[in-house]
């Protein structure tokens, strides 16, 4: 049995696709009364900020699919181990190699890593660029009509498809070959923002169209929607390049064998959802 936490998000979605083309056996951590998982799938409701809320969900567990940032890390690696729990796979991010604990976003990334690295269970972290289907907080712009406001509309990224994320921690949760290793993953082509429009513009059949935000009107809104040492790391990230998710990995085929998938697919995928 193996535990895939954020089971109903976009990475563990993709971890809990990866699984079941496996053929494995999966348990999805969910919030209690959310049960949104693929038939199969085993709905533990548990609460990753409240580690003892896990005893249930890690009953009979051989592997844990673990997101990064929740408090009580070290106590929630306490009961894997009880647990019998022979492998982690931490999703970790593209900003972890910075070491840069300052930075609001990277700091908690690289200190989960340091406390499942310490904890002695036998792990593997991925280091993924950003999702493609973060393209789906456009939506709620298109409400009102074809064009999408956003910011750094010169950087492109080389976006990686949830399901390749998926496809890549599946062989880690259910095999000993990737144990104590370190995966940068990402897509196959690196798109700006207005080259992601233009193809959902392609497959969603509307007339759909970037127009890029000044930085100022970008740090507004951001700071609208989250913390402001979020925002700076953000800007940290992308308009003083403190990361590099331009490059583009060969990870996914070397692990998979299979290449990456493109951004064309998952806009024709899903596409419904932008017309």
């Amino acid at each position: 049995m193996i535990l895939v936490t954020g089971a109903t998000g976009n990475a563990g979605g993709g971890v809990v696709n990866g699984l079941l083309e496996r053929g494995a056996d999966v348990r999805g951590l969910v919030r209690q009364g959310s049960d949104d998982l693929p038939d199969g799938v085993v709905a533990a409701p548990g609460d990753l900020n409240d580690p003892d809320s896990l005893h249930g969900p890690l009953e009979g567990v051989s592997a844990v699919f673990l997101l990064s940032g929740y408090e009580g890390l070290e106590r929630t690696l306490e009961l894997m181990r009880d647990a019998g729990v022979e492998r982690v796979v931490l999703l970790s991010s593209s900003a972890a190699p910075s070491g840069d604990l300052s930075n609001a976003v990277a700091r908690y990334h690289i200190l989960s890593e340091r406390a499942v690295h310490d904890s002695g269970l036998p792990w593997t972290f991925l280091r993924p660029n950003s999702f493609m289907s973060n393209a789906l907080r456009w939506l709620p712009q298109l409400e009102n009509g074809d064009v999408i406001h956003g910011p750094f509309a010169d950087v492109p990224i080389s976006t990686i498809h949830p399901d390749d994320l998926g496809a890549v921690a599946a062989l880690a949760l259910t095999t000993a070959d990737h144990e104590g290793r370190t995966y940068r993953l990402s897509g196959p082509e690196a798109l700006r923002p207005a080259e992601q429009v233009a193809i959902l513009a392609k497959f969603s059949g509307r007339d759909l169209r970037f127009e890029a935000q000044t930085d100022e009107e970008a740090r507004a809104e951001m700071e609208g929607q989250m913390p402001k040492e979020y925002v700076d790391a953000f800007f940290n990230f992308f308009r003083e390049g403190a990361i590099d998710e331009t490059t583009v990995h060969r990870t996914v085929k070397e692990v998979t064998g299979k290449e990456p998938r493109t951004f064309e697919e998952w806009a024709e995928a899903n596409a419904e959802a932008f017309r």
